[in-house]
């Protein structure tokens, strides 16, 4: 049975979503056992049920269950047509204005994250790792909500399960870029267990670049996928583990 999590915010304003979990899948061993990872090393068949159940849940056909080939950048795609799945484009974000359209973004640690506009029906999806919201995928997002008649003002934004600061453990070249870029990107950063080491807050940082842009309202699912084996992929638990490869999790969005 599939258990995914969803935004209250975006509940509210009646749209149909998901950030799907692990479970109520098929596959097994490490990928157990929902893994929607297109890119994983899991068997295809498994990969292709598991996708299947995802789609069915937002109530689409399964070939408009949509992916991206997602390469850490800030391309936001409008979305009109399907695609097949080996034909993806290299992105990392996409809109759409269309009905029964299912926009899907993967991460194992980064962050999925959904946006709405409910008054003109025009939704996206973001995958924003670190390098992703330093790049400005979250803005390119919603430049191109607004190119089909959405306004930030009234969008809302859901951030899904991503690495969570307590866990996200980075060096201080790390650091030093997002201090290069602006200063103020220090308070994003608290001390870690190891002096030369601190620890980066993805979330906060993603809140706040969708705050100064002046999105309507943010949604904080506030879960770690790091700390959550049972019900989250985390491929900086996996590299901990030592494990051969790990599931993505799946985070969607309809019209």
């Amino acid at each position: 049975m599939l258990t995914p999590l969803t935004s209250p915010a975006l509940n509210r304003a009646g749209i149909r979503h998901a950030f799907f979990t692990r479970e109520g899948g098929v596959s097994t061993g490490v990928y157990a056992s929902l893994n929607g990872g297109i890119g994983s090393n899991d068997d295809p068949a498994a990969v292709a049920e598991n996708r299947h159940r995802m789609a069915a849940y937002l109530d689409v056909l399964p070939e408009h269950f949509l992916s991206l080939y997602q390469i850490h950048s800030a391309i936001a795609l409008d979305v009109e047509a399907p695609w097949p799945l080996a034909e993806r484009p290299q992105a990392d974000a996409m809109v759409t204005v269309k009905p029964g359209l299912a926009l899907g973004v993967g991460a194992a640690d980064c962050g999925p994250i959904l946006f709405a506009d409910p008054e003109v029906g025009v939704v996206g999806a973001a995958h924003s790792g670190w390098k992703g919201a330093i790049g400005g995928v979250l803005e390119a997002t919603v430049d191109a909500m607004e190119r089909k008649g959405a306004q930030r003002s009234r969008m809302i934004v859901a951030l899904g399960p991503m690495l969570g600061p307590e866990n996200y453990e980075v060096g201080p070249e790390f650091m030093a870029q997002f201090l290069a870029a602006d200063a103020g990107n220090a308070c994003f950063f608290r001390p870690g267990r190891r002096e030369t080491h601190p620890h980066f807050d993805l979330p906060g940082y993603i809140s706040a670049r969708l705050e100064r842009i002046g999105i309507g309202e943010i949604d904080k699912l506030n879960l770690c996928t790091y700390a959550d084996p049972q019900r989250f992929f985390s491929y900086r638990r996996k590299t901990h583990l030592n494990e051969p490869d790990y599931g993505r999790l799946i985070a969607a969005i309809r019209v």
